[in-house]
């Protein structure tokens, strides 16, 4: 009877055991991370009788955790990947709205600046027209300023977003470390703890939202936790930490730094996964070069509108002014270079000058001093050193060698030693720094400096077309530019004067104001016969030579004469208004030198290339979001086949452990009858 009593009492024990289970995996059907539990039953040891060995009874070897560390580890991965998917999307949505949106995109503001020039060449003596093209032009200036400050503030949210992440997979990462400490403890009993380990396992899912991590489980069943290309974030009960600093090169961009113990390690370049990875992938791979491709669009628009207006004349006569900002405003040179922390002087930096808008690129460049005058140079998109290795440049050379299209002078009073570094961003700030300065309609320079007239006593019937002016007013070398424009003011008129016709040739001579012969040459009568004529210089009144070329076709008669002289009225005159026009589709952004003929785009071709790259990364990320998500979402629900709680097999398990209690219960009900039966006998 004593036996009798102790089997049921084993039973009542189990199953009172085993309902309190599986009533915790009930209430914690909605705890994030839980895996259900269930008990272990095993036979009490028999006992040996004369007849044999008679069971005992039951005992619980263990309440065991339903989990699958392979599912696990499949849904820490997918997390990592949606969560940088979906910080990625987050930032490339904005700017993809931004670029083609038509209040504030580039390209309405370009379409509407050259159809108010094209008003305006059409009637270029009409000052409305004319002011019309100044206000678009300070229209189409404050939407690259507007595009620069979003994507300026853009790499502010990143910066901020960051230093709130790191705070996030710092908590965790000591929180980590924590239930590492406890379950060890725990442990030591022999037995797993299973709400601990289930805690732990949502730490670091939690964690994958944030940075990618590898997990190494240990013998001791605590986990050690790697990021980046191997950088322990946890070991044991040991957590290291994230910083977020000011980067080395630019401090408007912030990096990670690894911290453990006193060492510190840059793993900005390292991070991959969990919204910290997919905000530094988008930082990298899009809006470095989204801001610089603006930039470099706005250098292209400021470059070739105000030089063809430095080709041409106002109302007033006068050589014409720039329209926007001057491209090397000597308040922009110093800052498109950013001097390196440590470097031998802190205050030394460099000034970096726009030469040639057609060859800049998207890349920001890093300049390396190999000594106190040497240096070279990096193109960061490809690695490109310049000059080819071993040679260097010398900061001193005047001029300064050209780097795809910019050269680098130093700021006055700056000193340099080897191993100083500074980062060039030739592009990157020039949305933020366009500006219209032209406020005056009259001084827009839409005529052409020379004028051609045909004599009025031709009898034949030849014609001149008006001339172009081959040699280019270098309005960015002042001496040089009043030069010529001196020279094309002061010139004295030239006359062509065409020899006796009726061959299958034509002579002609240029003769000066005074008779003099200049040049000579001949035509093809009948056809369009191109003239190149030089005009010497001739100082003080004509300082330097210029080209100029003419075309004159039909039917000259002998004696016929065309001259050529300065446009002292050109009021009604359009021919560089018309130049300006037809900028708009000239390709003269990104040229490669090799092959200027076949390469560059226009200004409205480069900002669509721009428009239509970010689309197609746009495009792609919501297809990667989708993806990951259906990945996420399999790899969750596949874990909680196995590991999550299920109500109605629970409820079912209630009934099953009610009833085997019940049952257990009965056996004791029966040895008390026997005992009671037993007694009463005596």
């Amino acid at each position: 009877m004593a036996d009798l009593l102790n089997i049921g009492l084993s039973g009542l024990a189990a199953n009172k055991t085993s309902l309190a289970v599986t009533g915790h995996n009930i209430v914690n059907v909605n705890t994030p991370g839980f895996s259900r539990q269930e008990t272990i039953q095993a036979t009490r040891t028999p006992q040996f009788s004369g007849a044999g060995y008679i069971g005992s009874g039951t005992t619980l070897t263990d309440v065991r955790r339903i989990y699958n560390e392979f599912l696990n580890t499949q849904v820490r991965s997918s997390t990592a990947l949606n969560s940088d998917t979906k910080a990625y999307l987050s930032q490339i949505n904005q700017l993809d709205s931004l670029l083609a949106g038509s209040t504030t995109g580039i390209t309405p503001g370009l379409q509407k600046l050259f159809a108010a020039l094209q008003t305006a060449a059409e009637d270029p003596a009409n000052v409305p027209a004319r002011q019309l093209a100044l206000s678009e032009a300070e229209g189409l200036a404050k939407r690259f300023n507007t595009v620069y400050d979003r994507l300026y503030e853009q790499n502010s949210f990143i910066n901020k977003q960051l230093s709130a992440v790191t705070d996030q997979v710092n908590q965790l990462a000591t929180a980590i470390a924590g239930y590492n400490d406890a379950i060890a403890v725990a442990a030591s009993n022999g037995q797993a703890p299973n709400d601990l380990l289930d805690a732990r396992e949502e730490a670091v899912r939690k964690l994958s939202e944030f940075v990618g991590v590898t997990v190494v489980q240990q013998d001791d069943n605590s986990y050690n936790l790697f990021i980046g290309s191997g950088q322990p974030l946890v070991v044991g009960k040991q957590a290291s930490r994230l910083e977020i600093t000011p980067g080395l090169a630019d401090p408007l961009r912030n990096e990670i730094q690894f911290v453990s113990g006193n060492s510190r390690q840059n793993v900005t370049s390292l991070i991959t996964g969990g919204e910290m990875g997919g905000l530094l992938r988008y930082r990298e791979d899009v809006l470095d070069t989204s801001m610089n491709a603006v930039g470099r669009l706005a250098l292209s628009i400021t470059d070739q509108i105000n030089r063809q207006l430095g080709q041409g004349l106002d109302l007033n006569g006068q050589f014409g002014n720039e329209l926007f900002r001057p491209l090397n405003d000597p308040l922009l040179l110093s800052q498109r270079s950013l001097a390196r922390v440590g470097n031998s002087d802190p205050n030394a930096n460099l000034n970096v000058s726009i030469t040639d808008t057609t060859r800049l690129t998207t890349s920001d460049y890093e300049v390396q001093f190999t000594s106190a005058t040497e240096y070279v140079v990096r193109r960061a998109s490809d690695g490109t050193m310049f000059p080819p290795s071993p040679g260097t440049f010398d900061i001193n050379t005047v001029p300064a060698p050209e780097v795809d299209g910019f050269s680098l002078g130093m700021v006055t009073g700056s000193t340099f030693a080897a191993g100083d570094r500074f980062q060039v961003m030739p592009t990157r700030n020039a949305g933020r720094d366009i500006r219209a300065d032209m406020k005056n309609a009259e001084e827009l320079a839409f005529a052409a400096p020379l004028k051609a007239e045909t004599s009025p006593a031709n009898i034949g019937t030849g014609k001149i077309t008006q001339p172009k002016l081959l040699t280019e007013i270098n309005i960015y070398d002042p001496a040089a530019q009043a030069d010529l424009e001196t020279s094309l003011r002061n010139a004295p008129p030239l006359r062509i004067v065409m020899g006796a016709g009726g061959g299958a040739t034509q002579s002609y001579e240029v003769v000066d104001i005074n008779g003099n012969v200049i040049d000579t040459g001949s035509i093809v009568p009948g056809q369009d016969n191109a003239l190149t004529i030089s005009v010497p210089a001739n100082p003080p009144a004509v300082p330097a030579a210029f080209d100029y070329q003419v075309t004159i076709s039909g039917r000259p008669s002998g004696g016929d004469n065309f001259s050529v002289s300065f446009n002292t009225n050109g009021v009604s005159d359009n021919r560089n208004a018309l130049n300006l026009v037809n900028l708009q589709n000239k390709a003269v952004v990104g040229v490669n030198p090799a092959a200027p003929d076949t390469t560059g785009s226009s200004f409205s071709d480069s900002y669509g290339d721009l428009v239509e790259r970010v689309g197609t990364l746009t495009s792609q990320a919501r297809v990667d979001g989708e993806a990951t998500g259906a990945i996420l979402k399999q790899a969750t629900d596949n874990r909680d086949s196995v590991s999550g709680v299920n109500l109605d097999e629970e409820a079912a398990k209630l009934i099953q452990f009610e009833q085997y209690y019940q049952a257990s219960a009965q056996i004791i009900q029966v040895a008390r009858n026997l005992f009671d039966t037993l007694i009463n006998t005596f």
